[in-house]
């Protein structure tokens, strides 16, 4: 009795199991379970085409846009045999005008779908395949592995046709195939005019670059590294689609990226449109195009011009950027590489390539003076040369007199620097004195640069940015080096991020070359009447000082220009030369900086270094103000 109660039991149990099962599958889910087999029965096919989104300047002018160009398709629309699918290839190199030959694995696999192969197994292969040990795949990679001379017997004509049998037969067999791309708009007229099933003529998306602009800023697209398959796949990206592989075009991937159509695939091997693709959304600058162009122009003349001044044997590169300082936005940026007269573009360097960059930085040095309380304002000192034990005299260009911390910065004193350094460790000078510092002294100079951007990120939106390079040996001569920018090196983009936070009383924004909110990376901590003595200090620079005429008088301009030496290699030293500024000083519109690397040569007979930051500076701020 017991058993049976117990049977009886199982068998409600199973039932109800049942039951429930029947009503979940039919009632309760069964939106979700059609939905489920749908996805597992559906087979979807995608076009071959997507749309990414225009690049566009701040006025609205298309940068970079996309070109349709007429490729050759294929699709099998219903099963045909080999031989068909070959004597077709056949034809379609003759039609197309096609010409690449099949490779060594195309050609050992076309011949092992086609000839007898068994003489390439041994009676131990056999054996192993009566007694299942071998399977279909091992014994096909087998053979595979076996053929060698065979495929010599195929001639050019044959090559070209089996390489095209495969590009019509390789992967799902519901796929469109590119067989050809690009071709004219007569060679499609032609092919539709064939009528072959399954043949037709269709168009891909190429990026153009309209204006050939800062191609390296802008970057290209190319095919998913397989590498990055999963990251793409997880995105719901295609495995052949292309992706941002540089510049721009990297950064803004997930913005520009378009999505194809998609189809579901009937019995009848047509395609029905499940869900229309999408072009990806576009891309504003901050550019100008006309600035851009302009600045370009600017450059090329001056450097021409230059490469004909003497003691220019090493230079061939000027970079050259204009920004917004109350924002970060980028007006125009670029880098020039000069050879044989031609030029190439080399804009992208100036996130990457770094260098000593001289006196520019002194806006920097007196803030860590003011910060640590070693600068007073307005308090003269008398210009001349620091000794320091075992280093040799140090001086600024000339005998500069009595300075404040105002005319220190108009005269450029590398003199006043160093005593500030002296101090901020704190000695108190004496002729041939011994100066021990510490790591705490350059980070002291360091901690605060960073503020400015200087030795930091500059948050553009780009890849990726060199940050610079400290110098890692520890020692008076170098610590004096550092406070007047002669030790570590810094991108032009750290000068302008630092120029900016300058002219915006110590407001650090990203740099942006696309339009964005303006995000605020830091605040260096100095009162404005501070910063109002470093903006009348580098006013003066620009209106009677070591930037004396760079820049019109009416344009209020105020900045900082640098001169550094750079060891070009074991036995040459050369100069780079360097010009920041924002104007006008008290309500600035635009920030400049205008960089030389290798403008001369430091150890030759003559001593003279090229005007080049200058005449870009005067044509480019003239052009700004009337134009802009």
């Amino acid at each position: 009795m017991r058993k049976k109660v117990i049977l009886f039991l199982i068998v409600i149990i199973v039932f109800s199991f049942y039951s429930y099962r029947f009503y979940d599958l039919r009632f309760k889910n069964n939106a979700y379970y059609l939905e489920e087999y749908e996805k597992i029965s559906t087979k979807y096919v995608y076009d071959i085409k997507e749309e990414r989104g225009r690049i566009l300047d701040r006025n609205g002018k298309v940068l970079i846009d996309n070109k349709k160009i007429n490729v050759i398709t294929f699709r099998l629309i219903n099963n045909p045999d080999t031989t068909y699918l070959i004597n077709l290839a056949s034809k379609l190199m003759n039609i197309l005008d096609l010409t690449e030959e099949a490779s060594s694995d195309e050609l050992k696999k076309y011949y092992l779908l086609t000839e007898s192969t068994d003489y390439l197994l041994t009676k131990e292969d056999k054996e192993k395949i009566k007694y299942r040990s071998l399977d279909s795949a091992a014994v096909y990679n087998l053979k595979l592995s076996r053929i060698d001379g065979e495929i010599n017997k195929y001639n050019l004509k044959e090559r070209i046709a089996i390489h095209t049998y495969y590009l019509m037969t390789n992967g799902y067999y519901y796929d469109t195939k590119i067989i050809k791309q690009p071709v004219s708009d007569n060679l499609c007229m032609q092919v539709l005019e064939y009528n072959i099933t399954g043949l037709n003529c269709d168009y891909l998306y190429e990026r153009e670059n309209i204006y050939n602009i800062i191609p390296s800023i802008i970057g290209s697209i190319g095919s998913i590294r397989k590498e990055d398959y999963a990251y793409y796949k997880e995105k719901g990206y295609l495995n052949d689609t292309m992706v941002g592989i540089s510049g721009l075009e990297s950064y803004y991937e997930d913005i520009l990226h378009g999505t194809r159509n998609k189809y579901t695939l009937n019995s009848d091997n047509s395609l029905e449109l499940y869900e229309a693709g999408k072009r990806g959304e576009d891309v504003v600058l901050n550019l100008d195009l006309d600035l851009e162009e302009k600045l370009i122009s600017i450059q090329k003349s001056n450097m021409l011009k230059v490469k004909k001044m003497q003691n220019t044997d090493y230079f061939d590169t000027n970079y050259s950027i204009i920004s917004d300082p109350n924002t970060g936005g980028i007006l125009a940026i670029s880098g020039l590489k000069i050879k044989d007269n031609a030029f190439s573009d080399v804009s992208s360097n100036i996130m990457f390539n770094s260098y000593t960059v001289g006196s520019v930085i002194k806006g920097a040095s007196n803030t860590v003076g003011y910060l640590n309380n070693v600068i007073l304002k307005g308090q003269k000192i008398r210009d001349g040369c620091v000794k320091i034990h075992y280093v040799p005299k140090k001086c600024s260009f000339k005998d500069l007199g009595y300075l404040d911390d105002i005319t220190a910065l108009k005269q450029s004193s590398n003199y006043y620097q160093f005593m500030t350094a002296i101090k901020l460790t704190g000695n108190t000078y004496k002729y041939n004195m011994d100066l021990p510092v510490t790591v705490n002294d350059f980070n002291k100079y360091r901690d605060v640069f960073a503020m400015f951007g200087l030795g930091s990120s500059t948050g553009i939106d780009f890849p990726r940015e060199n940050t610079g390079i400290k110098g890692s040996t520890i020692s008076s001569d170098l610590y004096l080096n550092l406070a007047i920018g002669q030790y570590d090196t810094y991108t032009p983009l750290q000068i302008l991020n630092y120029i900016n936070t300058i002219a915006n009383n110590g407001v650090r924004y990203k740099l942006s070359l696309a339009k964005r909110n303006p995000e605020v990376l830091n605040q260096v901590p100095l009162d404005k009447e501070y910063f109002a003595r470093i903006k009348e200090g580098f006013y003066q620079v620009v209106n009677g000082g070591t930037a004396n005429n760079y820049v019109d008088k009416k344009y209020m301009a105020a900045g900082k220009t640098g001169t550094a030496q750079s060891y070009y290699s074991k036995d040459i030293t050369t100069i780079n030369t360097i010009f920041a500024a924002f104007m006008p000083k008290d309500n600035p519109k635009y920030s400049i900086v205008i960089m030389n690397p290798n403008i001369s040569i430091e150890n030759a007979k003559v001593k003279y270094n090229a005007p080049l930051h200058r005449l870009i500076s005067k044509e480019i701020t003239n052009y700004m103000f009337a134009n802009t």
